[in-house]
């Protein structure tokens, strides 16, 4: 059973819908005793995940328990917020109803990041990931929502060719949608009736992590939680698409080394060794050794030293996203100690709750909690990029003036390497096919 259930995943060209993209054929060939799925929504302002543990529970269940028996775990704990009514009333009764006792639920409180993998395991299981590991390494695997959902549309040989997201912020119609993968920004934006301002940036994902998009020409991809249209000067915006240099070159002779980054760092309150604030200190001299920036290494990027730690506006977790790519291009990697963290003692005292965290933001405006729009999204093309997920990019299989159905392969995994296939999201003709993507225009 666990091989076919690999490979009917492996078919389905699943990928974690909630983080980097990693292939979930992958992830889900382990042996474990819990399974987490991962409901927290803590980014603010995303609501699709809520969305589907409340009107699609069913379907998440049995994505999990596919999940439990590739594992072999035995349990599976569903985990979400109180503060999603309808969703947390949707599982409950999901759960009571449900034989299988395998299954159970976990609510969470409100902070961020809830949703951190190692956080949630720390906060449901009490175990802690060791530095740079994997929930994995402490007998866990965690799923995004919506990689259950999509699991369980592979059982029945159904491949990933929607993705839910959030569109919100300046936009006349807040809405869940369906979208079909590669699925340009800007159609998805006109669906939702366009900007509501002139000058505007859209942020991919959340207002903590999410990245801000050059163009609106840019796709979907399977990892696209949310699209949040902001003004061009917002503080989300700002500090997301400032210059590397001035970013190094501003921390070099701002920070005061307060620590309060260090202080309310989710790894660093996990136990894990890392220090934003000395880390701030690294780019001051032409001399810093190796040794010194591997801390960064051990960094999520959650965002919390930036938007909500640091008094001065500088941004430590950009800084250590420079030095890790510069470790990445030095093939420095984080060894290993073998030693189980010790949690900080005032871990759960520094949670950063999500009303404060949106208000430093500036995004409670935007906190409407929009509903799910029933209105198909047809796009007129979509652009299917083939290396949306963590690995080799994929192979495309289909040529210029091919016919294809919605669900057709278009991308096969190399040989041998760590991927994800690539699956046509609507019915029309091949139009383009370069090294980076292929686009169908509707028929």
């Amino acid at each position: 059973m666990k091989e076919t259930i690999i490979e009917k995943v492996k078919q389905a060209g699943i990928v974690g819908a909630g983080g980097a993209g990693f292939p979930t054929h992958v992830k889900v060939n382990a042996t474990v005793d819990t399974v987490l799925v991962n409901g927290a929504s803590c980014e603010p302002l995303l609501m699709s995940d809520p969305y589907l543990l409340e009107q699609e529970i069913d379907t998440v269940i049995k994505g999990l328990k596919t999940v439990l028996d590739a594992t072999g775990a035995t349990e599976g704990i569903i985990c979400l917020k109180g503060k999603h009514a309808k969703a947390m009333a949707s599982v409950a009764r999901a759960v009571e109803a449900e034989t299988d006792p395998r299954i159970k639920m976990f609510e969470l409180q409100d902070f961020y990041p809830a949703g951190d993998e190692h956080v949630l395991v720390n906060e449901v299981m009490g175990r802690t990931v060791p530095e740079a590991g994997l929930p994995l390494n402490v007998g866990a695997v965690v799923s995004n929502v919506e990689s259950l959902y999509n699991i369980a549309l592979a059982m029945a040989d159904k491949p990933v060719t929607h993705r839910y997201l959030t569109v919100t912020g300046e936009i006349r119609n807040p809405m869940v949608v369906k979208v079909p993968v590669g699925a340009l920004v800007s159609e998805v934006l006109d669906f939702a009736g366009g900007s509501l301002i002139e000058n505007f940036r859209v942020v991919d994902g959340g207002p903590m992590m999410g990245r801000v998009l050059d163009t609106t020409d840019q796709p979907v991809t399977k990892t696209t939680s949310g699209l949040i249209v902001l003004p061009e000067t917002h503080n989300v915006v700002a500090g997301k698409i400032l210059d590397p240099k001035t970013i190094r070159r501003i921390t070099t002779t701002v920070c005061c080394q307060c620590s309060q980054c260090t202080d309310l760092c989710p790894r660093n309150l996990l136990g894990h060794d890392l220090h934003p604030h000395k880390l701030m200190r690294l780019y001051a001299t032409d001399m810093v050794p190796a040794d010194a920036r591997k801390e960064a290494l051990l960094c999520s990027e959650c965002g919390i030293c930036e938007k909500f730690a640091c008094p001065m506006g500088i941004s430590p977790r950009e800084v250590n996203a420079q030095i890790k790519r510069e470790l990445a291009a030095e093939g420095i990697r984080w060894q290993a100690s073998g030693k189980i963290p010790e949690n900080n003692p005032f871990l759960t005292t520094r949670h950063i709750p999500t009303k404060r965290l949106m208000q430093r933001l500036d995004v409670t405006q935007y906190d409407t909690h929009p509903t799910f729009c029933q209105t198909e999204f047809l796009p007129s093309h979509v652009k299917l990029l083939l290396g949306q997920h963590i690995g080799a990019p994929a192979m495309p299989v289909v040529a210029v003036g091919d016919c294809v159905t919605a669900g057709n392969l278009v991308a096969e995994i190399p040989e041998n390497a760590l991927g994800a296939r690539i699956h046509a999201s609507i019915t029309g003709v091949v139009t383009g096919v370069t090294k980076d993507a292929v686009t169908i225009k509707h028929q």
